[in-house]
């Protein structure tokens, strides 16, 4: 296997290149607990020590400082959801991230406002330099494929952990020809053209472009004086030698200003003519006089790495920033983003017409990148299975259950705020032809779970699978975490998600299965992210899955920590708080021991297990990239507490185990307050540390009595009762 392709799991492989040392591998500690949240259970201090301790571990999450402890900058967009209000309601302790520089709410608000939304309306990744595509995932690289190819006079800006020296440096021109045009030489900048005629061109000879494997052709290159021009990227094949104006593309005129670098990705695959064998490329200037200068750092084929789930994960972290904080100004900012991210979203991925996500892109048909035949030999299908979520590896696509369940998910969401704002037009939010209609977005997400729960479904291992590819074909390896998804987002149908857990519990087995019973909660933490042993099904890249054993990597039957939220939830909503206790007073068992044997690494170098982190495949993941372990203590106030925040004040719902006399959470940050809340059978305390509002604040409890909207500055405690 090529060395790149052992990063095995999420690239999180993009790492900073500009600090000596990596975020990720930075010591991990826990910080003071002074002003920070704290759990409170009369009678269970040893639980509850250890999940404020591992609450207090994972926050903040390196996230906030990924990849580069920019405060201005967008984080990666694959944990705005997860992440986001986690880390705005226990931002109570003054912490500060980016070196220092910046509050973790204000960090959050300035990722949301610098979040590039291309002019379609896809949300950009955030995740990488590189060589990777411009607003998606890391990798695969052309550099590690047949039929991608490409030229790089210099190396910067291409360094990432998947291309620690960067991408490789040509520093000859003999496979150009310039008309027009003066060879200046490569300097480290790259190639610097003078163009001394009109009409100059530059033809560069590659090889033979596979337009499945080269969907797009990046150009990096900055222009001096080429006025009013519009380049052309111009391509022969060996069908159509020569080149034609029927063969072509505009080059966007750098808006950077003269001299600025500039990347343009050039989306070749919406070309009717971008097939067959492409043999020659040229750079077609249409410079009407000489004088212009041109700098070509590098032109090279680009794989459509984009993740459907960008727009939908941006979309409810946008909404939970503005929930938790009631940042009215922050709202009006992004609503008509978000409001453009849900439509491109319905349009590219033809929500509207099947209910579900269906993705179109070049690479992303759900099918495999592997082809096993009868006797086991295996063709590697370069242009095949490319990544659409966390869960890099495997080729949901097509009609993908994972991304319906995000958007699913989304709409319910987005439906609930636009029927916020209706009620609140002194919020002087923009309305007009951009406004969703609440009750159509809930008739359509009605649609939607109800087709998920019939295409996604398998009655005959009763799970939700992924597919159908774009043959039909669905794949069914016991994905533990797409199916306690379904259930923690609602999507499942109460016999669905009935099934679901009882496959997880043991008390219904799935014959064929690799892990049964018990053994899907081996490592105790959460169950293994997939139960059946999976040779087969990858992107092109994992081409030697057969040689890392079962549970080895955390794709196939390994474990990833902060999964084990979905898990718990799905539990909550299905046996009730009990069930959900019980599991995790296993988890907070099992993190004390992890403690004492001198945290996860240490631990588990004891154990001969291997964690997976900053470029090292492993079967377990749980510090470093895997930033979501911040969620597991997040039943504690999401679950049990039931405490979340609505337009106009907070909703709590709680949820308490037996064992439980009574629930405190004492510092919640919600709305420029910070709060204490306690819960038991009969009542509900709600105390006010500190802080004000600008107006009311709306309690909500179900099965408690009503009370009128809370002024703050009048009292410092109310009390609620049945």
């Amino acid at each position: 296997m090529r060395k790149f392709l052992c990063v095995a799991v999420f690239a999180l492989v993009s790492v900073s290149v500009r600090g000596a040392e990596s975020v990720l591998t930075a010591a991990q500690t826990p910080g003071s607990m002074e002003n920070f949240p704290r759990f409170l259970v009369p009678g269970k201090a040893k639980e509850m020590a250890a999940l404020n301790a591992m609450h207090r571990l994972h926050y903040p999450p390196v996230w906030l400082d990924y990849p580069h402890r920019d405060p201005q900058g967008a984080l990666c967009t694959l944990w705005d959801e997860w992440l986001t209000a986690p880390c705005l309601w226990a931002d109570t302790a003054g912490i500060l991230v980016c070196d220092g520089k910046v509050a973790i709410t204000q960090r959050l608000k300035n990722s949301f406002h610098h979040k590039i939304i291309d002019a379609e309306g896809y949300v950009a990744t955030h995740q990488h330099e590189g060589i990777g595509h411009e607003l998606g995932w890391p990798f695969p690289y052309w550099t590690k494929s047949v039929g991608g190819l490409g030229v790089h006079f210099s190396a910067v800006g291409t360094k990432s952990a998947v291309l620690v020296k960067g991408a490789p440096v040509t520093t000859t021109t003999d496979n150009w020809a310039l008309v027009g045009v003066e060879n200046r030489g490569i300097d480290t900048e790259g190639l610097r053209l003078g163009l001394m005629a009109p009409h100059a061109t530059a033809t560069v000879t590659l090889g033979v472009i596979d337009p499945r494997v080269s969907p797009f052709m990046q150009l990096r290159w900055s222009v001096k004086n080429l006025g009013a021009a519009q380049p052309w990227l111009e391509w022969e094949t060996e069908a159509q030698p020569g080149f034609s104006p029927e063969r072509r593309m505009a080059i966007p005129r750098p808006t950077g200003g003269d001299g600025v670098m500039t990347h343009e990705m050039l989306p070749l695959y919406r070309h009717p003519q971008w097939q067959g064998k492409i043999t020659r490329l040229r750079l077609n200037f249409a410079n009407a006089e000489a004088g212009a200068e041109v700098t070509v750092q590098a032109l090279f084929s680009q794989y459509d790495t984009r993740h459907n789930i960008n727009n939908f994960d941006f979309i409810r972290g946008a909404i939970d920033v503005f929930l938790w904080t009631g940042d009215l100004d922050f709202m009006r900012m992004e609503l008509p983003r978000i409001r453009k991210a849900l439509r491109y979203a319905q349009t590219e991925f033809r929500t509207r017409e099947n209910n579900c996500v269906l993705t179109p892109w070049v690479g992303h048909e759900g099918t495999s990148g592997l082809k096993l035949d009868e006797g086991g030999a295996k063709t590697i299908l370069y242009e095949r299975g490319i990544g659409n979520n966390y869960w890099d590896l495997l080729p949901f696509g097509h009609k993908d259950s994972y991304a319906t369940i995000r958007y699913y998910d989304t709409v319910v969401r987005l439906a609930a705020l636009e029927r916020d704002i209706e009620r609140h037009p002194e919020w002087n939010f923009p309305g007009g032809e951009g406004r969703f209609d609440a009750a159509e977005l809930e008739r359509h997400a009605a649609a939607v779970k109800a087709e998920g729960n019939r295409i996604f479904w398998s009655d005959e291992t009763g799970r939700f699978v992924a597919g159908p590819d774009v043959k039909g074909e669905r794949h069914d390896y016991g994905f533990t975490f797409l199916n306690a998804d379904a259930i923690h987002y609602g999507f499942a149908t109460p016999e669905h998600a009935r099934q679901i857990v009882d496959w997880l519990d043991g008390k219904r087995i799935v014959e064929g299965d690799t892990s049964k019973g018990a053994d899907i909660y081996r490592f105790r933490f959460g169950p293994r992210s997939t139960t059946r042993r999976n040779v087969e099904y990858y992107f092109w890249g994992w081409s030697k899955p057969e040689s890392i054993t079962f549970g080895g990597q955390v794709q196939d039957g390994g474990a990833v920590l902060g999964w084990s939220f979905m898990d718990l939830s799905a539990r909550l909503k299905v046996d009730g708080p009990d069930a959900a206790w019980k599991r995790l007073q296993e988890i907070a068992t099992w993190f004390d021991e992890v403690q004492a044997g001198g945290g996860y690494r240490e631990y588990y170098k004891k154990q001969g297990a291997a964690l997976q982190g900053d470029g090292a495949a492993g079967g377990l993941g749980m510090d470093r990239e895997f930033f979501e372990s911040l969620l597991v203590p997040q039943i504690m106030l999401r679950g049990f507490l039931g405490f979340s925040p609505t337009a106009e004040g907070c909703r709590i719902a709680p949820k308490l185990p037996g064992e439980f006399p009574s629930l405190t959470i004492d510092r919640i940050s919600v709305k420029g307050l910070v709060l204490s809340v306690t819960a038991s059978n009969d009542n509900i305390v709600i105390r006010k540390i500190s802080g004000a509002t600008d107006g009311p604040f709306a309690l909500v409890a179900p099965g408690f009595k009503p009370v009128a909207p809370i002024d703050w500055a009048q009292t410092t405690e109310v009390r609620l009762t049945r």
